[in-house]
């Protein structure tokens, strides 16, 4: 406990450097088109009960040594919708442990499953927060050969200060990752074979990840700093349900209610690649590109 105060008065002190200039405006803003519904509307506790609490409208969910972390579940699967959530981080040491949010269905299909990620990797405290996007592809994230679609990013915020909203659109032509409503990546599908096309539900957890989250492995989670808290809050879901009406129409990711992004969101979009990204797998020369053919 005492490592922990310390660590807080040095970032006290020492605050981490986030840069402040963010993108450029994405002119439209599907959070605000979308009602946010209470955590119990739409989703339940899915392991580590005794970690997660509600209150006021903010789930708080947590990690420890003693009996691990938290995670939830929607009610439902969907075949198609925008995602999202609002979402407060620990500050300080953090190494080791993953806050996500994320679209899967390996409870209906273990070992051949499909799964889009938001997360959150865990930070030593004097570096910031990494976001990593990930998509895989019937089984690409299960056993031991596996293929990730990686795109990873530090914030021009600092997400321990305040809740920051967090999206996944995902519908049967592309995925658009969200922060503030800027689209910070676009999936578009290109075959049936690079895309997740079978229902999904909608997660999040803590959990310990030492052994890659973070600077592959280098940092583990250290429990002195225990517990590891995760906030969220403004849950929404504009979605259709798996086996639902075929008439079903999720929002759009942009203005022009067609698929795609309009200008105005391509170009802060470009500004967060430009800026932000420090890691893309299709240009990781290490990687075997033929087996991720998008690329």
């Amino acid at each position: 406990m005492a490592l922990l105060y310390l660590f807080i008065i040095f970032l006290s002190l020492f605050p981490l450097s986030y840069n402040a200039e963010g993108p450029p405006s994405p002119g439209y803003y599907p959070t605000s088109r979308i009602a946010s519904t209470p955590f119990n509307h739409d989703f339940t506790n899915l392991w580590g009960s005794q970690h997660q609490t509600i209150d006021q409208g903010t789930l708080t969910i947590w990690l420890d040594k003693t009996t691990g972390g938290s995670g939830f579940k929607s009610l439902r699967p969907y075949s198609s919708g925008y995602f999202g959530t609002a979402v407060k981080l620990q500050p300080g040491y953090t190494a080791g442990v993953i806050t996500s949010f994320y679209l899967s269905n390996t409870e209906e299909h273990p070992g051949d499953h499909d799964e889009i990620d938001i997360e959150f990797l865990g930070t030593t405290g004097d570096k910031p927060y990494v976001l990593q996007t990930n998509v895989y592809i019937r089984g690409s994230g299960d056993g031991s050969n596996i293929i990730g679609r990686e795109m990873k990013f530090h914030l021009w915020f600092d997400p321990t200060q305040d809740f920051h909203n967090y999206a996944i659109l995902w519908n049967p032509t592309e995925i658009i990752f969200y922060v503030d409503d800027v689209p910070i990546r676009r999936y578009p599908r290109k075959s049936d074979d690079s895309f997740p096309l079978r229902p999904m539900s909608v997660y999040g957890s803590i959990w310990d990840a030492s052994s890659w989250a973070t600077e592959n492995g280098r940092y583990k989670a250290d429990y002195t700093y225990q517990p590891f808290v995760a906030r969220y809050q403004y849950f929404k879901i504009d979605g259709c349900t798996a086996g639902g009406a075929a008439s079903c129409r999720p929002i759009s990711g942009s203005p022009s209610a067609s698929t795609g992004l309009s200008s105005q969101q391509h170009a802060a979009m470009t500004h967060v690649q430009n800026n932000y990204k420090i890691y893309d797998y299709c240009r990781d020369p290490l990687r075997e590109h033929n087996l991720t053919p998008e690329c």
